[in-house]
This record gives C-alpha cells, sequence and structure tokens, in this order.
C-alpha cells in the first residue's frame, strides 16, 4: 500500500504540472487553477512516501519536510479555491478584486508564492532525508535539495512588489517564461519519484 500511494503521488504530480504548463500555453487560466488544487495532493504523496524510507538520523529533517508540505497544501488550496469560487462566480467590488482576484496580485497571489516558497523548503528537507541508493535516486535527491533555492524569492520578492507587477501584466510575458522554466524543472521530479517507488518491494 505505501509503494502504490507513493507511485500514485508522484503521477498525480508529474500530470498535473504538465497540464499545468499546458494551461499556461493556451491561456487557460481557469484550467490552471484547477489543476493547481492536485499538485499538492499528489506532492504530500510524494513527500509522505520519502519520510516513510528514512532513517533515524534523518527523521527530524524529513519531518520538517512534511510539515511544510502540509503548510504549502494549505495555502495553495485556500488560494485556488478561492479562485474557482468567490472570484468566478461573486460580483465583487474594486477593493475586494485586488484582494481576492488572483491577476491582480495583492494578498492571495502572495499568499500562493509564499506557499510554494513553503514547498520549496519542503523539498529541500525532504531530499535532504532521502536514501539515494542509485544513479537516478541521486538526481531526484539532488533536484530535490536544489529546488530549495526557490525559497529566498518567493519569501523576499513579493515584498518589493515585483511580483504584483507581473501579476498586473507590467513585465511581458515574464511571469508566464517562469512558471514554464518551473515545470520543466519539476516534472522530471516527479518521473524520477515514480521510478524510485516503482522499484521499492513495500
Amino acid at each position: 500500500m505505501n509503494r502504490t500511494v507513493s507511485m500514485a503521488g508522484a503521477a498525480i504530480t508529474t500530470v498535473t504540472v504538465f497540464l499545468f504548463a499546458v494551461c499556461i500555453l493556451c491561456d487557460f487560466i481557469f484550467g490552471s487553477y484547477i489543476v493547481c488544487m492536485f499538485l499538492p495532493i499528489g506532492y504530500m504523496m510524494i513527500a509522505a512516501g520519502l519520510h516513510h524510507e528514512c532513517g533515524e538520523k534523518t527523521k527530524v529533517s524529513a519531518n520538517i519536510g512534511m510539515i511544510l508540505a502540509g503548510v504549502y497544501a494549505v495555502l495553495i488550496l485556500l488560494v485556488y479555491f478561492a479562485q474557482t469560487t468567490t472570484v468566478r462566480t461573486e460580483i465583487l467590488t474594486d477593493q475586494a478584486s485586488r484582494i481576492l482576484n488572483y491577476q491582480r496580485g495583492g494578498l492571495l497571489f502572495n499568499y500562493d508564492l509564499l506557499g510554494y516558497g513553503m514547498m520549496a523548503l519542503s523539498t529541500f528537507f525532504i531530499g535532504l532525508a532521502m536514501k539515494a541508493e542509485n544513479k537516478p535516486d541521486r538526481w531526484l535527491k539532488r533536484l530535490l535539495m536544489t529546488h530549495g533555492i526557490f525559497f529566498p524569492g518567493c519569501f523576499f520578492m513579493p515584498m518589493t512588489g515585483m511580483f504584483t507587477s507581473m501579476a498586473e501584466g507590467r513585465s511581458g510575458n515574464g511571469g508566464y517564461i517562469a512558471l514554464l522554466f518551473w515545470c520543466l524543472y519539476f516534472i522530471p521530479i516527479g518521473v524520477l519519484a515514480w521510478r524510485h517507488f516503482s522499484s521499492r518491494e513495500t
């Protein structure tokens, strides 16, 4: 069961990141919001699988990674559930729209960045705790840990207002390019995680 759930999480992660990239390229905003709500579920299943495998010497790091994965999931689900419900179905005042509408920047946009910052920290600690027994596993471990470099940007850059201007379209296609780059980075994590779990007996 542990192996099956972990493999399913890796598959969900890979598919949702791929679909997110497709939605970006097709400018299908609602679709991107939907798939982003499934990504945290898939990632938590990967994190739980790697947490289960870790030894006592790396348990603290694995525990931190799991807790941060939970924080990431809560923030992201709140942001995108708001976009697909309240923002989409209600008539909002201009002030409420500035706060709630992801495309206009504001509070929920910044919470989204905070969520992905927590995900970056989570991958770093989960990667730190991971047992890498072969070359593909070592690549997965490196990718997870290196993904942690996204944390400073996601955490500190919103304080400068840069990402808000990107969300409002004042920075050309820079935001879309950054998202596509992230997708290209994260898809191999899902693929390698699936390979890692599929080679396990339990």
